[in-house]
């Protein structure tokens, strides 16, 4: 799969939905993302928590991303009440054994409920087919992931069992319960469908 590379002239460095801003990340942000990422109940279906490094080190690969393919994840934040709240965008993996471009989202423990990932990712599949023209998106997680598998529902992606697969990073002995993987797809026309004319021009 060749991905497509937006040129520095129209990356989509910020955008704006009904409450949230989507906008390329600042140097402030890693303290609050590394607070995100330290938190117990955030990473709940990961392999533990992240230290600051690591934490650091995933802005690291973030901001390479956009360097090399003008999209990726944004941060996010709600304008006059809070700076980040966590981040959302689409970026390539190989997780599932080929290559795709995922949707994904993590916002901090206090802005779950809110309908903000669900808000913020509808935008991000918005950049993938309307301005990147992708064929497809997807997602991915583990099984009882249940609040990130209603995101997924709720903005019109669908899952085949056939298509779950066990994620090559995860340390079996380790985190049994982490291997296997629910996979979730979303296709252009599949997305058209949702939306009026005027959304997909």
């Amino acid at each position: 799969m060749t991905f497509p590379i937006l040129p520095p002239a129209t990356s989509p460095r910020a955008e704006r939905t009904e409450r949230l801003l989507l906008r390329s990340w600042r140097g402030a942000d890693r303290d609050a993302h590394a607070a995100m990422n330290a938190d117990p109940a955030v990473m709940e279906h990961f392999p533990g928590t992240m230290s600051r490094q690591q934490s650091d080190e995933m802005v690291d690969r973030v901001l390479a991303h956009w360097a090399e393919l003008g999209w990726g994840l944004w941060a996010v934040e709600i304008p006059e009440v809070a700076p980040f709240i966590g981040f959302v965008g689409i970026a390539r993996q190989n997780a599932p054994g080929y290559p795709v471009v995922e949707v994904g989202w993590r916002l901090a423990r206090p802005y779950w409920g809110h309908g903000y990932a669900s808000e913020a990712a509808e935008r991000a599949l918005l950049l993938g087919f309307q301005t990147l023209r992708l064929d497809e998106i997807v997602s991915f997680t583990v099984p009882q992931n249940s609040r990130s598998r209603a995101v997924m529902e709720r903005i019109g992606m669908h899952r085949d069992a056939a298509d779950d697969f066990d994620h090559p990073r995860i340390d079996a002995a380790r985190y049994p319960q982490l291997v296997r993987h629910v996979l979730y797809r979303l296709t252009g026309p599949e997305w058209r469908a949702r939306h009026t004319p005027e959304e997909t021009a």
